[in-house]
């Protein structure tokens, strides 16, 4: 995935997590005044795109195909620009200037046009390692490996990021009440894994202390979290036992600021 877009959304998570008003979280959550207002069949889609299974097509396009498509829109949209405003100079009788009618358009898929940059630079080089990759072992054998392992990590990876902030009792607020230490302390889990998969998942399970400082590297969360564990108190230990319960947290109850599932 482009580094950029990534960047740009996990910035916006770690600076507005825990504040429903702004940040729907990774499945968009909405409200359960909203969801009541859905027709049956919209009702029924809106649960379909977030059951746990979709994680695995839904991951792979998410990492695959999502930044692709907003490329390819960004070229077309680049690309009628540069016609219309060729034709305007040209009709004004002005020398079009490339220049400057790159420099003044603003994309619908791009927020900065570094990011534009990024994700075209990167595409090119995915797609060189997919053609090499396939000319190697057969394009076939190539996808199918590629796929399967992709939609699995993607799946696995959006999954856990999922639960750590969708769980019980996770910190639920408005714009107006929303604490940004509340949002790193309450809105995240710690998550009580075994060993071996904390290493698999580069200690990512101590969430609470990732969101009070993005800084502080995947290696040093554990000891943070033990040189500051009389101040964690209000952090949830979440278990493996209780993540089924985490994928039925798909509303937003904005009355009483908790999550809540689609039969309360």
């Amino acid at each position: 995935m482009p580094h950029h877009p990534w960047s740009r959304g996990h910035a916006f998570h770690h600076k507005h997590n825990g504040n429903w008003d702004r940040y729907k979280g990774p499945s968009a959550l909405i409200t359960c005044q909203e969801f009541k207002q859905k027709t049956a069949l919209s009702k029924r889609f809106y649960k379909l795109l977030r059951h746990p299974l979709l994680l695995f097509p839904g991951g792979f396009f998410y990492l695959i195909i999502k930044p692709r498509i907003a490329l390819l829109l960004g070229f077309f949209e680049f690309f009628f620009h540069l016609c219309q405003s060729t034709s305007q100079d040209v009709v004004a009788g002005r020398l079009p200037n490339l220049k400057t009618i790159a420099m003044d358009h603003r994309s619908k898929f791009f927020y900065t046009k570094e990011e534009a940059i990024d994700t075209t630079a990167n595409s090119l080089c995915v797609a060189l390692i997919w053609w090499w990759a396939g000319s190697s072992i057969g394009h076939l054998h190539f996808w199918l490996v590629y796929a399967l392992v992709m939609s699995t990590s993607a799946a696995l990876m959006i999954a856990v990021f999922f639960i750590q902030h969708n769980f019980p009792g996770s910190y639920t607020s408005n714009e107006e009440e929303w604490s940004y230490f509340k949002g790193a302390l309450e809105g995240s889990s710690y998550l009580q894994l075994p060993t071996v998969l904390n290493w698999f998942t580069a200690d990512i399970a101590y969430h609470h202390i990732h969101h009070l400082s993005e800084r502080i590297p995947n290696y040093r969360l554990s000891q943070c979290h033990q040189a500051n564990i009389h101040l964690l108190g209000g952090v949830h230990r979440l278990y493996l036992s209780e993540i089924p319960s985490c994928f039925s947290l798909i509303l937003w109850d904005r009355d009483n600021l908790r999550l809540t599932t689609t039969a309360a």
